[in-house]
């Protein structure tokens, strides 16, 4: 599955559609919050999230990322991710702690990056530092977070899960080359699906 600008940016718009889906609920929800994850924001990747309680001690989590910038020496790391999230809170919603199920979805471009220190997750990352991997992936996985109270409008929020991704993907020579060495690889990943520090205002 190719992924250029245009689909990028259909998929972002696609995105943004649910997410004011998702806040325009509020009125029959008690919070609404939206929400970046700073740790993606490091990786140069747009995010944008929003939530919604929606009855007590429970919530609905939804976030897009999308990175669509190429980098110097031919470095590449496209990509655009939904990731939407039921979570149940142990005291109230939108505080303390939380126990999380997500599914996931995007696609990906991405070579000539040193992944090597994520080999030991089992899957083989090695060929990102010579190769271009363009593909798409999807999967599921289960997390653990807490929310902490700043202020009325103000959150910081941490959480990390683990799962499973399936990813099918073509294999090409260089960053910006078309042509193609492989198609049709997969790959069964198994480890951890989502990291966030969030900051969070809300309403």
């Amino acid at each position: 599955m190719t992924m250029d600008l245009k689909t990028m940016k259909s998929r972002l718009s696609m995105a943004m559609t649910l997410l004011f889906i998702v806040i325009s609920l509020q009125s029959q929800a008690q919070d609404v919050a939206i929400k970046t994850n700073l740790l993606y924001d490091l990786t140069a990747t747009v995010n944008v999230g929003a939530e919604v309680a929606v009855a007590p001690k429970w919530s609905i989590d939804l976030s897009g990322n999308f990175n669509a910038w190429s980098f110097s020496d031919g470095k590449r790391w496209k990509h655009w991710l939904l990731q939407p999230e039921l979570r149940y809170w142990t005291c109230r919603e939108m505080g303390g702690h939380f126990f999380a199920f997500h599914l996931l979805g995007g696609q990906y471009n991405v070579g000539h990056v040193n992944l090597d220190f994520l080999s030991f997750l089992g899957s083989n990352f090695n060929d990102f530092r010579h190769l271009r991997h363009q593909g798409w992936y999807g999967g599921a996985g289960i997390g653990y977070g807490y929310s902490w109270l700043l202020s009325r409008h103000w959150n910081i929020e941490a959480e990390i899960a683990v799962g499973y991704v399936y990813s099918r993907y073509d294999i090409y020579e260089c960053a910006g080359c078309g042509k193609k060495i492989d198609s049709g690889r997969h790959n069964n990943y198994i480890g951890p699906t989502k990291a966030a520090v969030n900051l969070i205002y809300v309403f």
